[in-house]
């Protein structure tokens, strides 16, 4: 059940009771007491998280070590959508149990986001995100006019994981005619496999995702898709810590500086074969 985020104490009687309630210690003193940073992480998320491995926990890694502190990499699964997320991994804990970390990795740094989840902060972007497509090279270039661009799709096929912005533009685009070509897919790296196979002329989602399950091979074109009608095309990917922790949200992005300031991060990407955008926010 979501929670109404505009409650507030109304009764003189519960805040005077509120306020003779010892305060809470800041969430960078915690950790420095306890010596070890706890990050949130999303379970089967390859390039970024899987299995122990990936971009945001090397960089979760590099973060701690910036703060002279220890690191442990908790993973999760995903939930309905990113407001659950967020409660579950950073300010509540999910209701089986899994206790809340002090930092989560891969939240999109966006205003109306963090609009409306005022228990957290949502800072730090340390990747730009882009929606992408590998095709064949045969298939014309995702750029200028979706109509000039996505009218080879009325003909072939492209695949998409499903219940995505990718997923949502191709099924609204060009009043619909695309949608009996638009095929469904759990994960990127599924669709990619078919794309591999010849079942498909291209796949559309975002780059590092696509760049990952394509690995060393150069039989197809990577290309951001440039279009009008996608209003959203990249995001900023950041972090989050419970919306009174600005200590430790103020110590990590200092880190996080100097990690983008001397290649860390850059580097990170690359040993993972994945194009870095370092964001401009």
């Amino acid at each position: 059940m979501k929670i109404d985020r505009r409650h507030f104490l109304l009764a003189a009687g519960a805040t005077a009771l509120a306020a003779s309630l010892p305060a809470r210690a800041d969430g960078l003193e915690e950790v420095r007491k306890r010596g070890s940073l706890r990050v949130a992480v999303y379970n089967g998320f390859s390039p970024f998280s899987n299995q122990g491995k990936g971009i945001d926990v090397e960089l979760a890694q590099a973060l701690g070590k910036a703060l002279g502190l220890s690191t442990q990499v908790v993973g999760y699964n995903a939930d309905e959508d990113m407001d659950d997320d967020l409660r579950n991994m950073v300010w509540k804990g999910h209701y089986l149990g899994a206790q809340p970390s002090d930092v989560m990795m891969h939240v999109p740094v966006d205003s109306y986001l963090q609009g409306k989840n005022d228990k957290v902060r949502i800072f730090g972007p340390y990747h730009l995100e882009t929606i992408a497509v590998a095709r064949l090279p045969r298939i014309g270039q995702f750029r200028g006019s979706a109509a000039n661009a996505l009218e080879v799709f009325t003909r072939e096929k492209i695949g998409v994981e499903g219940r995505t912005l990718s997923d949502a533009f191709l099924l609204g685009v060009l009043n619909g005619r695309l949608r009996d070509n638009v095929v469904h897919f759990p994960g990127v790296d599924k669709a990619i496999e078919k794309l591999k196979a010849g079942e498909l002329a291209a796949v559309m989602g975002p780059r590092s995702e696509i760049e990952d399950a394509m690995g060393k091979d150069n039989r197809f074109i990577i290309e951001a898709v440039q279009m009008p009608e996608l209003k959203i095309n990249s995001w900023p990917l950041g972090m989050a810590v419970k919306a009174d922790d600005s200590s430790l949200a103020d110590a990590l992005a200092n880190a996080l500086k100097q990690l983008q300031k001397d290649g860390t991060v850059a580097a990170i990407f690359a040993r993972h074969g994945i194009s870095y955008l370092q964001p401009t926010l």
